[in-house]
């Protein structure tokens, strides 16, 4: 039973503006249904990298987030033996910091996800201790990484920080969070590409390795009690918003990926390439209905494109289709990536310190190539590109958030040696990217976007159909 719960309350937290809200896999169809996974525990001897991760998570409005399942309450009086008075107060001060978030300036601000967990941090301590603080940010992030997701592995949940993850060799999703992108790849081969929405800087969207074993259409929607619920015209807290509704975010097609996230629907264009849920992957309508086609080939389940008329048509009806095979899906957080043949540099939009002179050498050492081997005018460039898409000034502009020291170290020995440097090439502040070609680089890295989708329109959606597969 307590397994139950905990996978429960780990699934509502995706509450994003746009009703990111994660519901029981097994609405219109018992064959369908979502395992449990595994409680998470609060390990009293994590190492100091399982400590730095888990702090990545902890943000206020993530733990109001938490609070939505009755159950979460329970679980911190039993793991962390905190009273019912230290709950309660833990829960009016993640209730009333979430209230004061303007989610339609998100990104415009300074290292708002930095200061989001210091804010998190200072406030929290200051309740239950600095110890048990810890142990708090470790539970949360054990859950919104889906660490306690059944069936995952716990080593691919934490590797996809920092490192070069490489281009699959079999069937699956992957989204790179920096990049705003997601990809579908079939035995090995990307097939197609999508630009999508990101959370928002306090609700980070989680990385990890997930599993896509259902799709949804016309799903129904259970308001949260939260205060961007409040918010919103005709919604009440509680009451169920049903399938087809104007007022109901989450678009016609939404899939579970185990732990907190959806990948669904219902996003405006202008949505895409920005912050824009609390911890899920965000597309248009149309983008969704193409990328459900897939997923449902690759994972053996019969979808046509009438079947795909007739969900759009009877709005009101919930239907799901479980996937013969379930498909991993990937989520990457990499701000250094080598793509056919050239350097991407994207900006570190969860100030996650990924950034650094240490994480290029082990990118470009995975692609066969020295740092020390490139030229003076190429070393110049990437520390340029490095310091600016850090989300630091070139003098290391402190937030609250103290990095660790050999991080503090890597960053203002790249910034100073940026400084010295003779080529300064000033970005604008919401640039995401710099690009840079090195000839050592050639042919090789991660493919460069196939048919990308960037729910505008105007891009073709005509792409190669996967190759039916026996069934086993």
């Amino acid at each position: 039973m307590k397994s139950s719960r905990s996978y429960l309350f780990a699934l509502t937290v995706c509450l994003g503006v746009s009703g990111c809200v994660v519901e029981p896999a097994n609405q219109g169809n018992k064959n369908a249904s979502a395992s449990p996974s595994p409680s998470a525990t609060v390990s009293p001897s994590a190492s100091p990298a399982d400590k730095a991760s888990s702090s990545q998570s902890l943000t206020l409005p993530v733990l109001d987030a938490f609070f939505a399942e009755e159950s979460f309450a329970g679980t911190l009086k039993t793991r962390l033996q905190l009273t019912d008075e230290l709950v309660t107060k833990l829960k009016d001060l993640a209730h009333s910091e979430t209230a004061k978030l303007n989610e339609e300036n998100a990104g415009q601000g300074d290292r708002e996800s930095s200061t989001a967990r210091a804010t998190a941090t200072e406030k929290i301590g200051a309740l239950i201790g600095p110890e048990k603080t810890q142990q708090l940010a470790q539970l949360v992030g054990e859950l919104w990484s889906g660490a306690a997701e059944e069936g995952s592995d716990k080593a691919t949940n934490t590797n996809s920080r920092d490192k070069a993850a490489g281009t699959p060799k079999d069937s699956r999703i992957v989204v790179n969070t920096p990049a705003y992108r997601m990809d579908v790849f079939d035995g090995g081969r990307l097939i197609k590409s999508y630009k999508v929405g990101i959370g928002y800087p306090e609700f980070p969207l989680p990385a990890g390795l997930r599993h896509a074993r259902v799709i949804i259409f016309n799903p129904t929607w259970t308001p949260p009690d939260e205060p961007w619920v409040a918010k919103m015209k005709n919604i009440s807290a509680g009451q169920k918003v049903a399938a087809g509704s104007k007022l109901n975010p989450l678009g016609p097609i939404k899939v579970p990926i185990g732990g907190p996230s959806l990948i669904h629907g219902g996003k405006s264009p202008a949505k895409l390439g920005t912050f824009a849920s609390h911890g899920c992957v965000g597309l248009t309508t149309p983008q969704m209905q193409g990328f459900t086609k897939l997923l449902a080939q690759l994972g053996g389940a019969q979808l046509t494109d009438t079947e795909l008329a007739d969900y759009a048509r009877n709005k009101t009806e919930t239907k799901q289709i479980k996937l013969e095979r379930q498909i991993p899906v990937e989520l990457r957080y990499e701000t250094i990536v080598v793509e056919d043949g050239k350097l991407h540099i994207y900006r570190d939009v969860y100030d996650q310190e990924t950034n650094t002179e240490e994480n290029l050498r082990a990118v470009l050492e995975a692609n066969g190539v020295r740092f020390d081997d490139l030229t003076e005018g190429e070393r110049t460039q990437v520390l340029d590109a490095l310091a600016q898409m850090s989300g630091k000034s070139v003098a290391g502009t402190k937030s609250k958030e103290s990095p660790s020291p050999n991080a503090a170290v890597r960053s203002s020995s790249f910034a100073d040696r940026r400084s010295n440097s003779k080529a300064k090439t000033a970005v604008a502040k919401n640039q995401k990217e710099i690009v840079i070609e090195i000839g050592a680089l050639q042919g090789k890295g991660y493919p460069s976007p196939v048919a990308l989708d960037t729910g505008s329109g105007k891009t073709p959606a005509m792409i190669s159909t996967p190759p039916k597969r026996e069934k086993r």
